[in-house]
């Protein structure tokens, strides 16, 4: 059983005469109890925060060339990753249409991906596939934010692919690289 002691001490020789305190005993048990039960109640009813992490199929390595489908460059947005958290666009196939280059976030990337997807919908009748391009100078980030705006924009179809000669001449001459 915990308990507090206050008295005053043993005796002392020489000097005042005081008066003999009472000893005051208090017992703790009940408080140590009730800290107890807190400090469990409140461990069962808090929620750990989870890991957020997103789903992510890759094809095997040695099934990439059986498995492919043929792809209308109409409808295919290919999005470069460049430096300086740059994205640059285009529709179709590289050197046929004029790249555009953009920042993230909703004003950016995300508001063109509504509006092309949208116009390729209308047009084909079909939804938009994206291949998503990271260079050697984009980073980590970049790429997390670009998958995050397709699933915030609802692109059904996206594709992470090694970038090509052709594009990696787009990123410079923009100044993108």
């Amino acid at each position: 059983m915990a308990e507090l002691d206050t008295s005053g001490g043993g005796k002392h020789k020489g000097g005042k005469v005081r008066s003999k305190k009472a000893s005051t005993r208090v017992d703790l048990t009940a408080m140590v109890d009730l800290a107890f039960l807190l400090i469990t109640f409140f461990m069962l009813t808090t929620t750990l925060s989870k890991p957020k992490a997103m789903d992510l199929t890759m094809p095997d390595k040695d099934e990439q060339t059986k498995d492919q489908m043929p792809m209308a460059a109409s409808r295919s947005m290919t999005l470069l990753l460049g430096a300086n958290n740059k994205v640059e666009w285009f529709i179709g196939e590289p050197g046929k249409s004029q790249p555009t280059t953009e920042g993230f976030g909703k004003n950016g990337l995300r508001k063109t991906l509504i509006e092309k997807g949208r116009e390729i919908q209308q047009s084909t009748g079909k939804f938009m596939f994206v291949l998503i391009k990271p260079s050697d100078k984009s980073n980590y980030k970049n790429v997390v934010d670009t998958i995050d705006e397709m699933n915030i924009t609802g692109v059904q179809s996206y594709a992470i692919v090694d970038i090509t000669p052709p594009e990696l001449e787009l990123l410079k001459r923009d100044g993108n690289y």
